[in-house]
């Protein structure tokens, strides 16, 4: 047990696992895809804040208790990784269960979210910061905490591993938490992967073609999942709200071409980025956003390219919107391949390869309710990030109408993008 972190911020922490409350059938695995093992060396992060009401008069079990039974349905989320002899992982699903944590802040959640206002990096106390090796038999993919604030506020972090599927996966698995938590039957709409008796790979030609530009080869790593950048990284987060949006999107407003709320604020962040790093740093850019698929299991997100041939900094910021909106390339039959030619034994990273915009815009992060309660904000990062940096764009709160961006980049550019965005744009 760790008796506190953060200088004492967060303190009375303790350590426990959760398991499905059924046994799994003997000799389960389950074999993440290519797009998946694409992403085994970043994690999610994400932290929602709730109320005193939500969680007042809890018990560690009444808060475990829901937990048992969604994990029913989680039988690969519930495992641990292994390597067939070929060297490719998968998850042997044998129970081991999720990691649980309960801590407490000495502050009230007020005085926490206006402290990361300042410090977003302040937040990673709030979410377990485990990963994947260098033992995969005894590391958990999933690890949730419970924060109990000093106003009696809570917050649920989550450590999610990427290579068990996108954000909207893991915001989907916390929804269906809250409907058991109000007493539904969990109905998963689509499983995380093929459950299958024995571990299977099929050989099937490859097509020939360029490799993809939005992933970046490194290590290798071996059996700990993580990588190193070669600049110290920093992240923030700062909000634009439905006023401010609403002017952006005006002044971008182009030939009678309406541009989202995400392809507004990545052209005007991607041209001040351009102004720091120059010209040959920023041509190409990667967007990720969700698939149309809309399947709510799985790394699905739809993976593109942006390649201008034009200055950056001399563009207008509406035809930099015109091409995310327009020019992007998808590259996921791509990344599969690359994956696939080394039988998902290489290491890659995804974000971070080039600068990279995640549209979270469609989350339903705010869906997540708890006993009739839902949060009242919601953070998200994104471990693990290359050097050249990813921002996303979450909805902000419900009632606020605009947009909460994490941003994700070297710590030597930071002071001097703030200023960019506040001369030019909507930082306040």
């Amino acid at each position: 047990m760790v008796s506190s972190m953060a200088g004492g911020l967060i303190y009375d922490i303790k350590l426990s696992s959760v398991g499905p409350g059924n046994v799994t059938e003997p000799d389960m695995v389950h074999e993440p895809s290519d797009m998946n093992l694409a992403m085994k060396l970043h994690y999610l992060k994400g932290i929602y804040y709730f109320g005193k009401q939500a969680f007042e008069g809890l018990t560690t079990l009444n808060m475990k208790e829901p937990l048992f039974i969604l994990l029913d349905q989680y039988a690969d989320i519930c495992g641990r990784f292994r390597r067939t002899e070929s060297g490719r992982p998968y998850i042997k699903c044998n129970d081991s269960g999720v990691r649980f944590t309960e801590a407490r802040c000495e502050k009230t959640m007020d005085e926490w979210l206006d402290m990361t206002k300042e410090n977003a990096s302040l937040e990673k106390y709030l979410t377990p910061n485990q990963i994947i090796g260098p033992e995969l038999a005894f590391s958990p993919t999933f690890l949730l905490q419970y924060t109990k604030f000093k106003c009696g506020g809570m917050s649920v972090g989550l450590s999610w591993a990427h290579v068990l599927g996108d954000v909207f996966s893991a915001a989907e698995f916390l929804n269906l938490l809250g409907q058991v938590v109000a007493g539904n039957k969990p109905n998963r709409p689509v499983k995380l992967g093929q459950m299958k008796s024995k571990s299977t790979n099929s050989e099937s030609p490859l097509k020939v073609m360029e490799g993809p530009l939005s992933i970046k080869r490194v290590g290798p790593v071996g059996d700990n999942w993580i990588t190193a950048n070669n600049c110290k990284m920093e992240e923030f987060a700062f909000n634009v709200n439905a006023t401010q949006l609403s002017h952006l999107q005006s002044k971008l407003l182009s030939n009678g071409t309406n541009f989202s709320p995400f392809e507004a604020l990545s052209a005007v962040i991607w041209q001040c980025i351009a102004k720091i790093r120059g010209e040959s740093d920023t041509k190409v850019v990667t967007i990720c956003k969700k698939s149309e698929q809309n399947m709510a299991d799985g790394n699905n997100q739809l993976i593109s390219v942006v390649n201008a041939d034009y200055p950056i900094v001399e563009a207008k910021p509406s035809e930099l919107a015109a091409l995310i909106k327009n020019a992007a390339f998808d590259e996921g039959e791509k990344i599969e391949n690359a994956i696939k030619k080394d039988n998902g034994v290489s290491d890659f990273i995804f974000y971070g390869a080039n600068l990279t915009f995640v549209n979270l815009e469609e989350a339903k992060f705010y869906e997540f309710d708890y006993r009739g309660e839902k949060p009242v904000h919601v953070s998200y990062r994104v471990n693990d990030v290359g050097d050249e940096g990813a921002v996303l764009v979450l909805p902000g709160p419900p009632k606020n109408g605009g947009r909460t961006l994490m941003a994700i980049m070297p710590e030597k550019e930071v002071i001097e993008f703030k200023l960019e965005l506040k001369r030019e744009w909507f930082m306040d």
